[in-house]
């Protein structure tokens, strides 16, 4: 017998914390809740949900999804796919419970709990994501901090002629410790001359030189769809095409078989790109790239059609993109954070696993060891940076999701915003 979900009447596809649902609902809870989103209803707080109108107001999605008992606390704690406990059903809260959730009051209470009491819990090399408290890259990511997405909410309104909520709050934040426990108290060092021949050879390994794709375009003119998916893959193939090359300069290259690096490289690759485009390229990227997206002007279909997966990817993308700005990477720590993101120990089909395990274990200590070194006051600087590791693969894992026709209006969007709100710092 045929199911449909108890939110929007959409094809169910099982129990889903506690109650019947599609994958669409299921995944908004889960984000909602992980995220500690905190929407707006612009209307009376009785849209109506259905599978064509529920991604119009997630406020009355997210009061439904209560109302009709999906349980929060079967969400795991890791953020991983599956239930916390299969055995959890549905839940029936009072309405005081449920407005404080929709307030954010429960969100600011537990955020408040963990200022205070902290974690001091900081991830290393060899340490697995269940053996610390350090997140996955899917894991749950959370804040007191609350940020606007500035150019996205102006972006809504002028292309979609109706309310936006007026900013989302507690936008997943990377840090999972205290900021006032800082690793090593600030103190004079000296860099170790190993340290510094390492980081000397993987930066001489990158191309540091500016993106060679044309991104110029006359004034007045409308970018199409077709176009600037056009564009977007020729930086892809061009940001590809210089890992490819820097793969070959590594100071490690003759250390690792050949199929294991094709087994890396195809493993990694949009997690290299992501990273690349964020930090040496971002004055590129979030300058020409924008400008040209800017002339790009998506259709309602096209609006109204935006996945839920791709929403998700836009909001990570934005609050990546202010956490790179405020850091100010320099091309060291980019160097040192691209080889520990690709030594990545944990891909099928490797054949040299441990071997991978200490060449990233190597490049992790010198990496803080020049952080600590050269950011002598920063006593928090190598681990945010660290953190920053497992949201760009999990981005990347998400963009795979995105459909191929959903990626110009992402990329508008997200540079538009980013653009927009450094613009007013």
């Amino acid at each position: 017998e045929q199911r449909t979900c108890l939110i929007c009447g959409d094809r169910a596809t099982g129990l889903h914390y506690g109650i019947i649902s599609c994958e669409g609902c299921k995944g908004f809870f889960k984000r909602s809740i992980c995220n500690k989103r905190v929407y707006r209803c612009t209307r009376d707080k009785n849209c109506v949900m259905s599978r064509k109108q529920r991604n119009r107001c997630q406020y009355c999605r997210l009061l439904k999804c209560l109302q009709m008992g999906m349980n929060r606390k079967a969400i795991r704690e890791d953020g991983m796919p599956g239930g916390r406990n299969k055995s959890i059903g549905p839940v029936q809260i009072s309405e005081e419970e449920i407005e404080r959730i929709m307030s954010g009051q429960e969100f600011e209470e537990e955020a408040n709990h963990w200022s205070n009491h902290g974690d001091s819990d900081h991830s290393s090399p060899g340490n697995r994501a269940s053996e610390s408290k350090q997140p996955s890259p899917g894991s749950t990511l959370s804040s007191s901090r609350s940020m606007e997405l500035n150019g996205f909410v102006a972006f809504r309104d002028q292309y979609m002629g109706m309310s936006v909520p007026p900013h989302y709050q507690y936008i997943p934040h990377l840090f999972s410790y205290s900021a006032h426990s800082p690793l090593l108290p600030p103190q004079a060092r000296s860099l170790d001359p190993q340290s510094y021949s390492l980081i000397h050879q993987l930066v001489s390994a990158e191309d540091l030189e500016p993106l060679g794709t044309p991104m110029l375009i006359e004034d007045g003119y409308a970018v199409t769809q077709a176009e600037l998916f056009a564009l977007l893959c020729r930086l892809a193939d061009e940001l590809l095409f210089r890992q490819i090359a820097w793969i070959k300069k590594l100071p490690f290259f003759c250390e690792l078989s050949i199929k294991d690096y094709t087994c890396l490289l195809s493993s990694t690759w949009q997690e290299l790109i992501l990273l690349s485009s964020l930090t040496v390229y971002s004055k590129q990227i979030f300058g020409e790239l924008a400008d040209i997206t800017a002339k790009y002007s998506p259709s309602d279909e096209e609006l109204h059609r935006f996945s839920d997966e791709g929403m998700e990817v836009i909001e990570r993308l934005i609050y990546l993109y202010h956490k790179f700005h405020q850091l100010k990477v320099s091309n060291e720590e980019y160097a040192c954070m691209k080889a520990i993101n690709f030594l990545n120990q944990d891909i099928r089909g490797l054949t040299s696993a441990s071997q991978l395990e200490q060449l990233n274990k190597r490049y992790w200590y010198i990496c803080q060891d020049f952080t600590e070194y050269k950011y002598t006051h920063q006593p928090n600087r190598f681990p945010d940076l660290m953190m920053c590791l497992p949201e760009i693969r999990y981005i990347a894992g998400k963009m795979v999701n995105v459909p191929l026709e959903q990626l110009p209006l992402l990329f508008k969007v997200v540079l538009h915003s980013c653009k927009t709100s450094v613009g007013k710092e």
